[in-house]
């Protein structure tokens, strides 16, 4: 995105390449078929769930005036008109826990003073929501999202992270609440008794961990060895919402004996859309103007907070839904998507309902889910030429052109598009050296030189199948459960504390900051695993103390952040922690480590580099073992990594981590007859060969150096 701050050019140009692009963005989600629904439901429950449980706890703090039917109508309404007329469709709406604290806030507020009340308090959130949609637009049109470009790594990586732990921690409270007696009931009646309170919290412990280690589970359901391919890619794409129906189906268990109260364990609490007094709030514009102008003119100061949270929160999700290892092609929208978000806040304080904005981490589990659907739709496309030209006696080269051919039939190039940057990626050399090895590269291949199963999967890059009709499906799913209230009220609240911890695990891998705090507690002895897995390249290039001392002040500045949170208004303006991070990243940082080496840490994009294995395992046994029979099996390119996430992955060179050139393997005849090398000292590796140049040590792409390994280093 380019950085200008003259009026009204952001939202020009960010109108400008969308739409040229909105066509294609519904004609793409309706070619996907049937698949889309996978990555639909998938979001669907990551935004519906917590939609419901903040408005709980809203119906909670505000005595009522406000429940979970104003959240998902908020949620559902807000989708809907982004998903059709937004810039960015990749971006998911959601009323989010800031959103809930300011409400609150503004509840007490108001219901202490006798000109408001609990009576005008949807009036004068009314007025707080006109004021915030002023600064809003006056943010849009200023160009002030171009600063969203000097957010790099650092601050991304870290908020991603706090809101995992946001997350996780409402899971915690809510687990701890099981044990308790809530608030506004009758602390009498049978069902909290003592040893009924215990049983509601070990059940409530059984359901919520049930649940995030059967989805967890579930999600990796591709890597099973057991099952068809379509089974297991069934679980994989529908596996969660499943699970959630199961354990929701679990909780009847122990009341069907009749002995056990039945509101054990305790579900959903919410009116229903057509109960008496539960459409009050669509009619709130009709009692604006009773709010005194003193008040009015007040709403100002909460509108300021708001405008803020909102700013960073629909930017940095927008942002973190488009980050550069997702290959995006189509031009992003930030200056016009905070344009509509305006005119959104001012529909849904018109008719009494909280605002909904970007959310984290909803925005970037869409990307991912779409990632793999475009995985799928590529990789059915090219294991069908593959064969094709198979049968058609071709050669290895000819089976490669045919493959790049397939693959480019698959773009669409639009105006204001960015062409395919990537490609398909090479061929791998063990690959190219078993063609020779038969002794003519224009000789037929088949499947024992070119597996079309394993082969395929490494040949495909990164991409995302970015179309609207997913996010208008969740949308209008969402929209749904407003009707379908009494029967998410059979859902248990222990089910969606296990949802929320399910919620941060996942949005835990690919998150770098993370990767290196584990880092941190891995024994010096054992850091070499890292090694033998796809890694990021940091690891090889940037000294342990380097990494230790960066991640340490990652840390810290993580516990700031979280601790601020926990302060009851002032809570809400952590994301100025966050923004604070920009001068310090640019100022301050590079005073106390080395450029070259915060470049590495802090990228916005990376390169992530091959595994190193140190017993080398034949590598068409491997290719045999990982290999899916199944042609209905799709590889998910998200979840079956080792970490579980979105790189741009550098395509291994050599079979070998030792120091052998790689000319000497003109003299093996194939793959499939080498023997099983010794592994060697961790500390051979720092002089061995990089898989990525063919020579000894690690290649600076800024530099153009040859570096050694620095993992085991300590300065």
């Amino acid at each position: 995105m380019e950085e200008t701050f003259v009026p009204f050019c952001g939202i020009r140009n960010d109108l400008r390449g969308r739409l040229s692009c909105y066509k294609q963005d519904w004609t793409g989600g309706f070619r996907a078929g049937y698949r889309i629904l996978a990555p639909t439901t998938y979001i669907f429950f990551a935004s519906a769930i917590p939609v419901i449980s903040f408005g709980e706890q809203l119906e909670r703090e505000t005595e009522g005036v406000l429940t979970a039917v104003q959240t998902l109508s908020s949620t559902a309404l807000c989708g809907v008109i982004h998903s059709i007329l937004g810039g960015q469709p990749l971006l998911i709406l959601g009323v989010a826990e800031p959103t809930v604290i300011m409400y609150t806030f503004m509840f007490n507020f108001a219901k202490n003073r006798p000109e408001l009340g609990s009576k005008l308090f949807l009036a004068w959130t009314a007025w707080v929501c006109m004021w915030t949609a002023v600064l809003l637009f006056l943010l849009a049109i200023l160009g002030a999202c171009s600063i969203i470009n000097r957010f790099t790594r650092l601050a991304g990586e870290l908020f991603g992270l706090l809101i995992a732990m946001l997350f996780m921690q409402e899971a915690i409270k809510g687990l701890v609440e099981e044990f308790r007696i809530p608030e506004r009931e009758n602390p009498n009646s049978i069902q909290f008794h003592p040893s009924w309170r215990f049983a509601n919290g070990m059940f409530a412990l059984v359901l919520s961990f049930g649940l995030l280690l059967t989805s967890l589970k579930s999600r990796k359901a591709r890597s099973w060895r057991y099952g068809s391919g379509s089974l297991r890619g069934f679980i994989a794409d529908y596996g969660v919402p499943l699970m959630v129906l199961i354990w929701s189906a679990i909780s009847y268990v122990p009341t069907g004996s009749g002995s056990v109260p039945k509101e054990l364990p305790r579900r959903l609490f919410s009116p229903n859309p057509w109960s008496p007094g539960a459409y009050e709030n669509w009619t709130v514009i009709k009692d604006m103007l009773d709010v005194p102008v003193l008040y009015i003119i007040g709403a100002f100061i909460p509108a300021t907070m708001i405008a803020v949270l909102y700013y960073f929160d629909h930017s940095v999700a927008s942002q973190l839904a488009q980050q550069k290892e997702f290959n995006l092609r189509k031009p992003p929208s930030f200056h016009y998507d905070l344009l509509l978000l305006g005119f959104m806040v001012i529909i849904c304080g018109l008719i009494g309902i909280p605002p909904a904005n970007g959310v984290i981490p909803q925005s970037p589990m869409h990307t991912r889910s779409l990632a793999t659907l475009k995985h799928q739709l590529l990789r059915n496309r090219l294991v069908a030429a593959a064969r094709k030209c198979m049968k058609n006696n071709a050669s290895l080269g000819q089976v490669y052109g045919g493959l790049q051919e397939a693959y480019q039939q698959m773009q669409t190039p639009l105006i204001y598009q960015e062409p395919s940057a990537r490609g398909l990626n090479e061929l791998k050399d063990s690959t190219i050296q078993m063609a020779s090895s038969m002794g003519n590269m224009d000789a037929p291949v088949d499947e024992t030189v070119f597996d079309v199963e394993k082969d395929i999967d490494d040949l495909l890059p990164v991409e995302v199948k970015e179309q609207r009709l997913s996010n208008l499906l969740q949308a209008i799913l969402v929209g749904g459960c407003v009707g379908a209230m009494p029967f998410l009220k059979m859902i248990p609240t222990s089910v969606l504390w296990g949802y929320f911890a399910f919620m941060a695990v996942e949005s835990l891998p690919g998150n770098q900051f993370w990767e290196r705090i584990l880092l941190l507690f891995t024994a010096p002895s054992r850091r070499y695993k890292v090694l033998e897995e796809y890694h990021a390249t940091f690891v090889e290039t940037v000294p342990f103390k380097t990494i230790a001392a960066f991640t340490v002040f990652q840390t810290v500045y993580l516990l700031v952040c979280f601790g601020i949170t926990w302060i009851p208004i002032a809570g809400v303006l952590f994301p100025l922690m966050i923004m604070l991070l920009v001068p310090v990243r640019q100022y301050i940082l590079p005073k106390f480590f080395k450029g070259a080496f915060l470049q590495d840490l802090d990228a916005s994009e990376y390169e992530e580099a091959p595994a190193l294995p140190f017993n080398l395992v034949p590598e068409r046994e491997m290719s045999r073992a990982a290999s899916f029979a199944d042609d209905g099996e799709i590889l998910d390119g998200v979840m079956t990594r080792s970490r579980g996430e979105i790189r741009h992955v550098c395509s291994p060179r050599v079979t070998s981590s030792t120091a052998t050139p790689s000319k000497e393997f003109t003299c093996i005849q194939s793959p499939l007859f080498l023997d099983k090398i010794n592994s060697p000292h961790p500390s051979e590796l720092r002089v061995g060969e990089s898989p990525r140049t063919g020579g000894k040590g690690e290649f600076s792409q800024r530099t153009g150096q040859t570096k050694l390994s620095n993992l085991g280093k300590h300065g």
